[in-house]
């Protein structure tokens, strides 16, 4: 099926609707040459591959529907649109982020088909090994609950740091760590920050598809690396949707042939199906 493809700002992403007449929401039709009406799925997504994952279904998508890719700035966005109703899905997020939306926003999304997992990592301007990371080292993680919690069960696996054994490592907090040797220094900003803070810190997580911007890859440039198919991304919709035929039609078109050559062309991921 045809698929489209609409670069959107989050800030101007409401207005945006309205202007081009595309009120209609998450799931419009339009007419193919033959008379036919197919409906458009619309799923956002922040950036690549997670926009070639998207563009790819759209290629798979079974007769009768069309994907519209909707790029947006940011995964708060992401969500926010969808909760809304402004998009049908979107494809930018693991379940643990996802649930941590939902609990602050009132949202009602859910996870419907895991697509891929990737490898994150942890990197260093000027370290070549982390058993050489320095006493009271500046650390870079995220700043969301589910990444932080990731940063630091990765930490702790390798040893650098303690957490408490009375707390789920998944759900940690910096306020968790029992045994500090290093005395590090934790920073904690958006996951869209953690390139800058590369410039600064002497240890900072980060997702391939973010470091890969600065020309680094967790297979040749991480100091310590994780793949856990706990943060497997999905495709996510309203809870309301998740048992539809739109929604059975995405699930296929996600585990297409399409999107598993767009996924092992890259890398850095792996399919999670």
């Amino acid at each position: 099926m045809k698929k489209s493809r609409t670069p959107l700002l989050a800030a101007v992403l409401t207005a945006a609707l309205v202007v081009t007449g595309c009120a209609g929401g998450a799931a419009d039709e339009s007419s193919d040459a033959d008379g036919a009406a197919p409906q458009t799925l619309k799923v956002a997504a922040v950036m690549s591959p997670m926009t070639d994952v998207v563009e790819a279904a759209g290629e798979a998508i079974e007769d009768g529907y069309e994907i519209e890719l909707v790029e947006v700035a940011d995964y708060i966005t992401a969500n926010t649109i969808l909760n809304s109703g402004d998009v049908y899905a979107n494809f930018s997020q693991h379940i643990p982020y996802m649930e941590t939306f939902n609990e602050g926003n009132d949202g009602t999304l859910v996870g419907v088909q895991p697509v891929y997992n990737f490898v994150i990592a942890f990197y260093s301007k000027t370290l070549d090994d982390i058993a050489d990371l320095p006493e009271g080292a500046t650390v870079a993680i995220p700043d969301d609950p589910s990444n932080t919690g990731r940063a630091l069960k990765l930490l702790a696996g390798n040893d650098i740091v303690a957490l408490d054994p009375e707390v789920d490592p998944y759900a940690s907090t910096v306020k968790d760590i029992v045994d500090n040797p290093k005395n590090l220094q934790f920073l904690q900003v958006p996951i869209a920050s953690l390139n800058a803070a590369y410039e600064e810190a002497d240890l900072v997580f980060q997702w391939p598809s973010h470091i890969k911007a600065l020309g680094l890859t967790p297979e040749e440039d991480g100091l310590i690396t994780e793949l856990d198919d706990t943060f497997a991304l999905n495709v996510v919709v309203q809870q309301a949707d998740a048992d539809s035929a739109a929604t059975a039609a995405l699930k296929k078109a996600f585990t297409s042939d399409e999107v598993r050559e767009v996924i092992e062309s890259n890398g850095t991921i792996e399919t999670a199906w």
